[in-house]
């Protein structure tokens, strides 16, 4: 199988790296085109066995799945300019370029697939978020293997892709300015910053660990640590009492 991905910026690179790191260049050839050589032959050095081009058209040829990993407003030029073949799948991470527009720009009727990752990928560590149109069930598992590679694939329906674009994408950001903020805290308290970074993200991983290894709620996992009298509870009080958990809320419905 040949993947060709379409654009070494900072998606574009992530995946390709992502995928040579796992093992997944066992499976199949994977090939990054690039206006700007200077990108391809970094990853090309960085890791042996990647295919490297300038050349989009070249790239795509013979492809089985072709990713799109370019600034939403380019992907109509760049579908334009390619020629791809109907028994291909088109898979393109770029922002509210809907499946509507993707079949326009390529007139074909192609199996195709909507990413979204978040930046977390370049740690092999992403939410993706996965919608398909036309793609058989196989296709959707091998596309779902792919990106579990990267982190967490989920397949959803495109209906929900922008929800799921302020939750987990824009979402991450949230979480950093929450690890930002307790840091500051931490460093009024007396400590150095890179000691109060630390003890944050260490503590927010190993609460995404609780929820995402076991059958758990945020909810039951705050009651264990907050004690009667105690400490905690005094602190999830007054979050609530500046509007913490509404301010989340509406920063989420404000990124759709």
């Amino acid at each position: 199988m040949k993947i060709a991905i379409i654009g070494a910026g900072n998606i574009g690179g992530a995946i390709a790296s992502g995928l040579m790191e796992s093992g997944y260049s066992a499976q199949a050839d994977i090939v990054v085109s690039d206006p700007e050589e200077v990108k391809v032959k970094k990853l090309a050095e960085d890791y042996p066995g990647l295919k490297g081009t300038s050349d989009n058209r070249e790239a795509v040829k013979g492809a089985d799945i072709v990713v799109i990993a370019v600034k939403p407003w380019l992907v109509e030029p760049l579908l334009s300019s390619l020629e791809l073949e109907e028994n291909q799948i088109l898979a393109s991470v770029a922002a509210g370029v809907t499946f509507e527009k993707l079949a326009t720009y390529t007139g074909k009727s192609l199996a195709m697939f909507r990413i979204i990752p978040n930046t977390a990928i370049r740690k092999r560590a992403s939410m993706s978020l996965i919608a398909s149109m036309g793609a058989t069930e196989e296709q959707e598992k091998m596309m779902l293997d792919i990106f579990d590679r990267l982190g967490f694939a989920m397949m959803i329906p495109e209906s929900k892709m922008e929800a799921g674009t302020a939750v987990s994408s824009c979402g991450i950001a949230y979480v950093l300015k929450y690890i930002y903020a307790a840091t500051e805290a931490g460093v009024e308290m007396g400590l150095y910053p890179h000691e109060a970074m630390m003890m944050v993200a260490q503590s927010a991983k190993g609460a995404a660990e609780l929820l995402l290894s076991g059958d758990t709620h945020p909810a039951v996992e705050i009651d264990k640590v907050t004690t009667p009298g105690g400490l905690t509870i005094k602190g999830v009080n007054t979050l609530d009492a500046e509007g913490f958990s509404a301010a989340v809320i509406k920063a989420i419905k404000a990124s759709v």
